[in-house]
C-alpha cells in the first residue's frame, strides 16, 4: 500500500471537542449504559462553530440506523427519496447503502445514537430494508423525537445530553412487549467489525443455522444481504483509514482485503462516489466524525481499546 498522505481539512469551522492529530475533528462519544448496549451501539455529542453562512459539504455513510437530533445548523440530504431540508429536528436515518450527500449552513450541533443491527425490529417491528438510504422523523415510527427534543437543554454539556437521550431510550425498551435484537444479528454484527473478508457459507453453518435463513435475518436487520454488509464494512474501514481515524497498526491488514490497488479503487469508488485519491484530497468532516465514533466502538469490541481510553489517533 502506497504511503498514506495527509487528508484535507476544513480549517474554517472549529469543532468543540478537538481534532485528531492529523487535524481530524473529534466528536464526543462514547459506549451506551449497559443495560442499553442491547439496542445501541454508541452516542455521540458534536459541536462545530462555523463561520455565518459557511456551507460544509460533505456526507454521511453509517452502516447501522442512526437517531439524530440536531439542536442547530440547516441541513440537507440527498436520499434515496430525493433532496430533503431540515433545521432543528429529530430524524432516524436508515441504515446507508453508499455515502449521502449532505450538507450543513453555519455552526451545528448534532446529538444522536447508533442502533444495534434489529433494534428498529425488537422495538417496532421495523425491516431495515425498508428504510435504506432513507430518513424521516422519528416521531413517524413512534420514536420520542419531539419528545427528546423537548428533554436537551441546547446549554448542557455533552455528557448531560448523552444521560439525557439515554433516559428517553430507556423508557422506549422498557415497554412491554420491547424485545432484543436477534442474536444471530449480533454475532454478524461483530463478524463484520472482526473479519469482513470470512466466508458468509462458513458463518451460517458456525451458527446453526442455512445460509439462507442468515440471509433472511441479515436483509431484515441489515437492510442487505450479508455479503453486502462485509463490503460495506471493509470500505468503512478502508476509509477509516484513510482519514487518520483508525489504528495505523492494522494498515497492512486493512489493504489486504482488497486484491490489488485497483479492486480497492472500484470497490470505494463505487460506495464512496470518489476515488480514495479524491476521497483523502477533499476535507470530510462530518463522514469523518461517523467513522471516529464508529471506529471507536470496533476497536472496544475487539477489546483493543478500554472504553475512555486515548485512541491511537488522538
Amino acid at each position: 500500500m502506497r504511503k498514506r498522505t495527509l487528508p484535507a481539512v476544513d480549517t474554517a469551522i472549529a469543532p468543540a471537542h478537538g481534532v485528531t492529530r492529523g487535524g481530524q475533528p473529534l466528536s464526543y462519544n462514547r459506549a451506551p449504559a449497559p443495560d442499553l448496549a442491547p439496542w445501541i451501539g454508541r452516542l455521540y455529542a458534536t459541536v462545530v462553530e462555523a463561520p455565518e453562512g459557511h456551507h460544509t459539504v460533505c456526507g454521511l455513510f453509517n452502516d447501522v440506523a442512526t437517531i439524530r437530533i440536531q439542536l442547530r445548523g440547516q441541513w440537507t440530504a440527498e436520499t434515496a427519496e430525493g433532496p430533503k431540508a431540515y433545521g432543528r429536528a429529530a430524524l432516524f436515518f436508515g441504515p446507508q447503502s453508499r455515502r449521502m450527500p449532505v450538507t450543513v449552513t453555519g455552526s451545528f450541533v448534532s446529538i444522536g445514537l447508533a442502533l444495534r443491527p434489529g433494534s428498529g425490529y425488537a422495538v417496532r417491528g421495523v425491516n431495515a430494508v425498508d428504510y435504506v438510504d432513507k430518513l424521516l422523523f422519528c416521531d413517524e415510527l413512534r420514536l420520542p423525537g419531539e419528545q427528546a427534543l423537548a428533554q436537551l437543554d441546547p446549554q448542557a454539556d455533552p455528557e448531560t445530553w448523552l444521560l439525557q437521550l439515554e433516559s428517553v431510550i430507556r423508557a422506549v425498551v422498557n415497554e412491554p412487549g420491547v424485545q432484543r435484537p436477534d442474536p444471530v444479528s449480533a454475532r454478524f454484527e461483530a463478524l463484520a467489525f472482526t473479519d469482513p473478508a470470512a466466508s458468509v457459507a462458513d458463518f451460517a453453518q458456525e451458527c446453526g443455522i442455512t445460509q439462507r435463513q442468515l440471509e433472511r435475518i441479515v436483509r431484515r436487520d441489515f437492510g442487505m444481504p450479508p455479503k453486502q454488509v462485509l463490503r460495506r464494512a471493509r470500505a468503512l474501514d478502508m476509509a477509516s483509514h484513510l482519514r487518520g481515524v483508525a489504528d495505523q497498526a492494522e494498515a497492512e491488514e486493512l489493504a489486504l482485503r482488497y486484491y490489488d490497488q485497483s479492486h480497492l479503487i472500484r470497490e470505494f469508488t463505487a460506495l464512496f462516489g470518489m476515488s480514495p485519491t479524491q476521497f483523502v484530497a477533499r476535507p470530510q468532516p462530518i463522514l469523518t466524525l461517523t467513522l471516529e465514533s464508529r471506529q471507536a466502538r470496533r476497536l472496544e469490541l475487539m477489546n483493543r481499546l478500554e472504553p475512555g481510553a486515548p485512541r491511537p489517533w488522538e
